[in-house]
């Protein structure tokens, strides 16, 4: 038994257009993955691209398949590329991203130097104090302050600043 050239050739485009969607719709997964949470749309996506691939492997002789294969890296590649250039700047990736500040580290404080507040938990050597009306994590010299001790700024070291009692 034969087959007509015509089933051959109708049953090629088909498989040829199950390629097709099985790549854009493994594309189109992949894209997804970048605004859903769980990877679960990237590795779905990726299951149909590697399931285009093998399925050209199998229905189509190797120069075709390979042909396949070579595409579908070309379009990760160019879609990487892409999506690299312009998506963080986009509306879509603007949702993700805050642009709010929260609060400031403040990680220099010169305007404290010299200053005198009152300890108001004991330093042992750390603790919190009220310095210019503002509460401010401080740092001893060494030892221990007892609370409401009033302490002067000796130092600013980054994030630390250093007291010592009056």
């Amino acid at each position: 038994m034969t087959i007509s050239p015509r089933f051959s050739y109708t049953s090629s485009r088909l498989i040829m257009a199950l390629i097709a969607i099985l790549i854009a719709v493994g594309l189109i997964l992949l894209f997804l993955e970048t605004i859903l949470p769980g990877l679960i749309a990237g590795f779905l996506g990726l299951c149909a691209l590697f399931a285009a691939i093998v399925y050209s492997y199998v229905e189509f002789d190797m120069r075709t398949a390979n042909t396949i294969l070579l595409a579908v890296l070309a379009l990760l590649i160019v879609g990487t590329l892409l999506w690299v250039k312009f998506f963080p700047e986009s509306a879509v990736a603007r949702m993700f991203v805050s642009r709010r500040q929260i609060g400031t580290v403040a990680v220099e404080k010169p305007e404290l130097l010299d200053q005198v507040g009152i300890a108001l938990t004991r330093l042992r050597p750390a603790g919190t104090a009220m310095i210019s009306g503002k509460r401010v994590d401080v740092v001893t010299e060494g030892g221990f302050i007892e609370k409401d001790t009033p302490v002067k700024v000796v130092a600013i070291e980054g994030l630390r600043v250093v007291v010592r009692a009056v």
